[in-house]
């Protein structure tokens, strides 16, 4: 049995998942951002919204993607509607586990997925080592994580050759408890980021963060840091963002799913450490940004690689997968952390389901692909109302190749339906 906490998909009632899009009124504290670097009033009308970066969005008309394929419709949120009911031959019962920074979409899906064909997944939220570990060793269907799996896990793994598909993108986001800002956000650089990370920066008004808010009235109280204390793909995106701006973080810490934290205390779960900063004034912690809003949390706004101070929103996280599409592997092993562009949020990252290329068991081989498929296309249309931003179409095609390869018994595993 796996251990950790469970997101029992079956089990998820409505209150669990957001059902209307997230918004956030909430300002920075020193100013309002640019007009480039607002969300959309609503994350999913964003694919429809006048994009600032339309030009070179991968959703764009200009997608190397033709118009009318399903890839196509798939990005544009219309779905295929190609897995209608029950399939011929399917396990009626899937396992996963792994990342919770998807959780709340996965809720959404696999609710409505059972609702649609009968099969019940059970999902367990127990962050991206877990899921990394489940599947190496075969306990789970599938795992999902949001750091990559290093060449040693993957030469480890028992089952042979595993697939990174890619379901969705979405931004890791600081969160901070001061009360004396009553809820209003603050801004960070890296530079600012990794020092209160590495314990070098320790007070609230400590020069670099009155840098970065000007404006601001900041305490003069130390800053209680949080971290997550389990194997984390949230983790994984937000030290690879640290280790891309600050060398010293780099050096010392460096980027994984788990690091030797220089100081800060642990919370379990993008939950866990939500209700960390919560429970703790003077606090700084980051998780996915549904989980932010949820907990009326004001996301931080984020100094790029432009140079600006970003918004996370469906429309910035977009903006940031565009930027580096061109360079993403075959394999979809991809960070896109601190991407150029001046929309671009830079904490930003993808999130896979791990998946062996030869399944052991027909049936199960079957019900995964079916299920995969329809949450790149039909699933895609829910993404933006829970924060998370859809694949572009480009994205789609590649994983639905992946999802066409998968075999199990030497045969093709995808029914077609």
């Amino acid at each position: 049995m796996l251990a950790g906490l469970g997101v029992l998909a079956s089990a998820c009632s409505s209150a669990a998942t957001p059902s209307a899009a997230p918004k956030t009124e909430s300002k920075p504290a020193d100013a309002k951002p640019t007009e480039a670097a607002k969300p959309a009033a609503s994350p999913a009308a964003a694919a429809a919204a006048a994009s600032p970066v339309a030009a070179s969005s991968p959703a764009a008309a200009a997608s190397p993607v033709a118009a009318g394929s399903p890839a196509a419709a798939a990005s544009a949120g219309a779905g295929l509607g190609v897995i209608k009911g029950p399939g011929e031959g399917e396990a009626k019962a899937l396992t996963g586990a792994g990342t919770t920074f998807p959780a709340p979409l996965y809720s959404k899906w696999f609710n409505d997925y059972k609702a649609l064909t009968g099969v019940e997944i059970n999902y367990q939220a127990i962050g991206s080592g877990g899921g990394i570990k489940a599947i190496s060793d075969q306990t789970a269907d599938f795992g999902a994580t949001d750091g990559p799996m290093s060449e040693e896990q993957l030469k480890a793994a028992k089952g042979g050759d595993i697939l990174h598909i890619p379901m969705a993108i979405g931004a890791v986001v600081p969160i901070v408890n001061i009360p004396e800002l009553a809820g209003k956000a603050l801004r960070f650089s890296g530079e600012s980021l990794a020092g209160i990370y590495l314990g070098t920066i320790t007070k609230w008004d400590d020069a670099k963060i009155k840098a970065d808010n000007p404006s601001a009235t900041l305490p003069s109280k130390d800053i209680v840091v949080v971290h997550r204390s389990d194997g984390s793909g949230t983790t994984f995106i937000f030290t690879d963002y640290l280790s891309n701006v600050s060398p010293d973080w780099k050096s010392k810490a460096g980027t994984a799913t788990a690091v030797s934290w220089p100081t800060g205390l642990g919370g379990q779960g993008n939950a866990g450490v939500t209700n960390e900063v919560k429970q703790n004034p003077y606090s700084i912690g980051y998780v996915e940004l549904i989980y932010a809003i949820q907990q009326k949390l004001a996301p931080g706004e984020v100094k790029n690689k432009d140079g600006q101070y970003v918004v996370p929103s469906i429309e910035t996280t977009t903006a940031a997968a565009a930027s580096l599409a061109a360079n993403i592997p075959a394999d979809m092993r991809a960070s896109i952390v601190n991407a150029p562009g001046a929309t671009s949020y830079p904490i930003s990252g993808f999130t896979w389901i791990l998946a062996y290329k030869n399944m052991p068991e027909k049936t199960k081989a079957v019900a995964l692909t079916r299920m995969m498929y329809w949450a790149i296309y039909d699933g895609q249309k829910v993404n933006a109302d829970l924060g998370y931003s859809p694949l572009p179409a480009d994205l789609v095609k590649r994983a639905d190749d992946m999802i066409q390869s998968i075999q199990a018994g030497g045969a093709k595993a995808f029914p077609g339906r």
